[in-house]
């Protein structure tokens, strides 16, 4: 596997953090998650388990081992010293103030080993006016406009999948793989900075690109695009549709499928950006044309004419569709105390030459803590002594 051999400790919370963290370990990584004694919150979002882990926690903390810690106290600040002089990585999605405050800053682990690559992920990043606030996924998708442009005129709306996390630990991965390979040249580790506000700027720039040029000032049109058409979301006898017609090509098929192939050489819909502008009336062609089907129907012949389209699942239907089954997305994993096996999705990219691990559970609290220090040199009575006085 390209990451064995690779240990990281994983501070991360929520999602920035630990799912760059569940992205090492996929591929070899040795992650340990480092909690407060008792679980942090982040471990409860959502209970699926008796002992109250939740559907969040184990999708972002497979395959890591768990040690529980007070890094704040003198007796945690030594271990994490000892963590540090064996590890490669330091993950922990913090403001710059609370890393220094905890001795988690890329100088204080430089200090105790030069190789060390830290990872952070803040909400606004380490410099400006907003460096110290604290913000999750919500905020980087309202200040990047993105919310603004969801919803309708009278009612923004946020995406329900947390989208901007998911991006900044994409972002910290990537990162921290470009910082290991570095390594190997100069011998020294660094810092790979990101943010929350970066990441959801950067994925909804293309839109502010097109203000700060074109002078023009988007407003919400629900499902539909500004940029083609008819990408939107359409009512069937039985359900709920989506299509997603881009290019002078599908539009032309799109066309032709639902009767109007005289669409194609009128001047209003001569290029995508026209069919944007001009997609109400797009729209309400398509949705007579659903009206008349049921979803089955519908994306059956629109699959035949080569149109994008697709159901609109609820949760419960996702992971039982068969090109789910066929790509092995989802791997079930046995969780102490959880109800059936949890349907866990790895990353889900392949590799030709290189497998990932076998694929593993989330940790229990503090599951791992024993061996770790053991690892580190600790004996049974030490360990005793620090669960005694609540340190682990």
């Amino acid at each position: 596997m390209p990451l064995t051999g690779i240990r990281v400790l994983d501070f991360g919370r929520y999602i920035a953090g630990p799912y760059c963290g569940a992205l090492l370990a996929d591929y070899g990584a040795d992650v340990i998650r480092i909690e407060a004694p008792g679980g942090n919150d982040d471990r409860y979002t959502v209970p699926i388990a008796e002992d109250g882990s939740g559907a969040m926690f184990m999708q972002m903390n497979r395959a890591k081992r768990c040690l529980t810690l007070k890094p704040g106290s003198a007796e945690g600040r030594e271990i994490v010293r000892r963590l540090v002089e064996t590890a490669d990585v330091v993950i922990a999605n913090l403001p710059h103030d609370a890393l220094t405050k905890l001795g988690l800053d890329h100088d204080s682990l430089s200090a105790i080993n030069p190789r060390i690559i830290l990872a952070t992920a803040s909400a606004f990043g380490s410099e400006g006016p907003l460096a110290s606030r604290v913000g999750f996924d919500a905020v980087g998708q309202a200040m990047s406009g993105t919310v603004h442009l969801t919803g309708t005129p009278d009612q923004p709306y946020r995406a329900q999948v947390n989208y901007v996390d998911f991006g900044t630990a994409l972002h910290c991965a990537f990162g921290v793989m470009l910082a290991l390979r570095e390594r190997e040249v100069t011998g020294k580790g660094q810092c790979v900075s990101g943010s929350l506000l970066g990441t959801a700027l950067a994925m909804s720039n293309a839109l502010t690109i097109d203000h700060a040029l074109n002078g023009i000032e988007r407003q919400p049109i629900g499902n539909r695009s500004f940029s083609s058409g008819p990408p939107d979301v359409f009512r069937t006898r039985d359900g709920w549709i989506i299509t997603q017609i881009v290019g002078s090509g599908i539009f032309a098929r799109w066309a032709e499928l639902v009767g109007r192939p005289e669409l194609v050489d009128d001047p209003l819909y001569a290029s995508d950006i026209l069919r944007g502008d001009n997609g109400e009336e797009l729209s309400a062609i398509m949705q007579r044309w659903c009206i008349e089907r049921t979803s089955e129907e519908a994306i059956a012949e629109l699959a035949a004419g080569r149109v994008p389209a697709a159901p609109v699942l609820r949760a419960a239907e996702a992971h039982a569709q068969p090109q789910v089954t066929a790509m092995g997305l989802v791997e079930p994993v046995d969780y102490p105390g959880a109800a059936g096996a949890v349907p866990v999705i790895r990353a889900p990219i392949n590799l030709s030459e290189s497998s990932k691990s076998a694929a593993q559970r989330a940790p229990q609290v503090g599951e791992h803590s024993d061996a770790i220090l053991s690892e580190l040199g600790y004996d049974a009575q030490a360990i005793s002594a620090l669960r005694g006085a609540k340190i682990i």
